[in-house]
């Protein structure tokens, strides 16, 4: 593991792997990190075919530094730009999972020129708006501070820094400006994020090389050994 430097922001940790092009950069999910299995699944399977591979951690989340009540959609965002520009470079695949996915989004809009191909992992732009009760919305807004059950552990805490930037950064109200192949992939039985908005943001997508993938017992994580086969096999196929 290496730390970033950065003069005005916390440090961010990342691991890279040296190999070949293009490389594939993998984006947690909100409260996730660099150490889950997918994207250790990812990282081993680079390994074994010689790819080039970057895994890092938001601010405030996993080994980075920084407070995670303190980080945003948008600062996390501009987190993946600062560690892509420094330690990577050609041509890249973006692996991005739930919150991630919505970060890849914005990122591969950012980085046009280097982003070859996109994997979202339900993907999740957007969840600012559809993922929030109007009840939930008040209460962050007038509260600024939201906490809800999660069963992966413990509660959930999400900020009114982190709704209001999420609002700001909305994409499918437009076209999403990417012109890369696209693979999304996504369980059925996801109960955070219904499945459905995988085919919507296949919709929005201005590449014709797009296809959703559907598991239909698969759940939000994807993260069984099938699940992983999947996903490994997707990024293979990639025209790239």
């Amino acid at each position: 593991m290496a730390l970033l430097e950065r003069p005005d922001r916390p440090r961010l940790a990342y691991n890279m792997r040296e190999g070949g092009g293009p490389a594939l950069v993998f984006l947690p999910g909100y409260a996730s990190d660099m150490a889950g299995s997918k994207a250790l699944a990812l990282d081993e399977w680079a390994a074994r075919t010689g790819r080039a591979m970057l895994r890092f951690d938001y601010s405030g989340c996993g080994e980075s530094e920084g407070q995670f009540e303190d980080g945003t959609l948008g600062l996390w965002r501009d987190d993946a730009l600062a560690v892509i520009d420094a330690v990577t470079n050609g041509p890249l695949v973006l692996v991005g999972s739930s919150m991630g996915g919505w970060i890849g989004l914005l990122v591969a809009e950012a980085r046009p020129e280097r982003v070859a191909a996109f994997v979202g992992i339900a993907a999740a732009p957007d969840f600012t708006d559809w993922g929030f009760s109007q009840e939930d919305k008040m209460k962050l807004l007038g509260e600024g501070r939201l906490e809800r059950p999660s069963e992966y552990g413990a509660p959930l805490v999400t900020t009114r820094g982190f709704w209001q930037s999420g609002e700001g950064l909305r994409m499918l109200h437009r076209e999403i400006a990417i012109d890369c192949p696209v693979r999304l992939l996504h369980g059925q039985r996801d109960p955070d994020v219904p499945w459905h908005h995988s085919t919507h943001v296949a919709g929005k997508l201005r590449s014709a090389n797009v296809q959703t993938i559907l598991v239909k017992d698969g759940d939000h994580r994807l993260s069984r050994p099938q699940d992983l086969e999947l996903l490994l096999a997707t990024v293979a196929s990639l025209p790239v």
